[in-house]
């Protein structure tokens, strides 16, 4: 391995094309103003370096990253590769990741509009993310303990699984299929709207107007607070350990819940069944 160590570079495609280089302590900025520096590059190490330029990682394959800083200056970092690892590293430039596939993060700080799209078997593990149209039209994604904020997150997903994760994102997971989350706390307005097959399990849900027009949808011990007007429209099976503030025109299945202040039926296809059994006496039940 080539090792390519405490060096400036801001040349345009600097280490185009490099193979099996080790790159330490390196600053990819200055005058020039280069992009694409190592641009179709093939078992590329970077450790403790510094990108302040356009365009670093396309099309490269095997790739790791660590303990490195990409700034709001380093647009689109990621494109077009694949068999990545980034580790303990800041990803701060819009679109830092598109049109990857296999790819393995952990304790990242992602600040970053329009990051993760249409990205293919990726995991993340202990991040931050601040982001709008976050990982928009990925597929087969693993998350564990990862906290995000922004809007329009996980639109059109497919596959994927999250656990111990924090989302406060309104029109998150709208259009989503086949996906699980767990233990996990999701806070905003209008969540997983015409999604099909997902399911939370031990979640917290927080805000207006959740789970509308779903397909397949499930709730199991889940917690609802400030919701209101939920499951208009859609199939849904929930079961919910708190009260809820509204709930309108389920179309079909079942919702299991120990409170609801308002339940709205004005559409006479929505037959779903409201069953409200009060935690001191699940024995009993009213049904709606």
């Amino acid at each position: 391995m080539r090792i390519i160590q405490d060096k400036t570079f801001d040349e345009e495609r600097a280490l185009y094309g490099s193979s099996d280089i080790l790159v330490s302590g390196c600053a990819f900025d200055g005058p020039a103003d280069g992009e694409s520096a190592l641009k179709e590059c093939e078992k590329v190490q970077v450790e403790r370096s510094f990108f302040n330029l356009r365009y670093p990682f396309w099309h490269d394959n095997g790739l790791t990253i660590r303990d490195s800083e990409m700034t709001d200056k380093c647009r689109a970092a990621l494109w077009y590769s694949t068999h990545i690892t980034i580790e303990d590293t800041k990803l701060h430039g819009i679109k830092a990741l598109r049109e990857c596939s296999d790819i393995k993060m952990r304790g990242c700080d992602v600040i970053s509009p329009e990051f993760g799209w249409s990205v293919h078997n990726m995991q993340m593990e202990d991040c931050a993310a601040e982001s709008e149209y976050f990982m928009m039209r990925s597929t087969n994604l693993h998350f564990h303990n990862v906290r995000m904020k922004g809007k329009y997150s996980f639109q059109y997903i497919e596959d994927a699984v999250f656990e111990s994760c924090i989302f406060d994102t309104k029109d998150a997971f709208w259009h989503a299929r086949n996906v699980v989350v767990r233990n996990s706390i999701l806070k905003g307005e209008y969540l997983a709207w015409y999604c099909e097959h997902v399911t939370f399990e031990n979640c917290r849900i927080i805000g207006t107007q959740p789970l509308c027009y779903c397909k397949g949808l499930k709730l199991i011990n889940c917690e609802m607070l400030d919701c209101d007007l939920a499951f208009e429209r859609s199939d849904v099976q929930a079961m919910i350990t708190t009260p809820v503030d509204s709930i309108k025109n389920p179309l079909s299945g079942r919702i299991i819940v120990p409170e609801v202040g308002e339940i709205i039926r004005d559409l006479e296809k929505a037959q779903g069944t409201i069953e409200v059994r009060k935690k001191e006496n699940q024995g009993n039940c009213a049904c709606a």
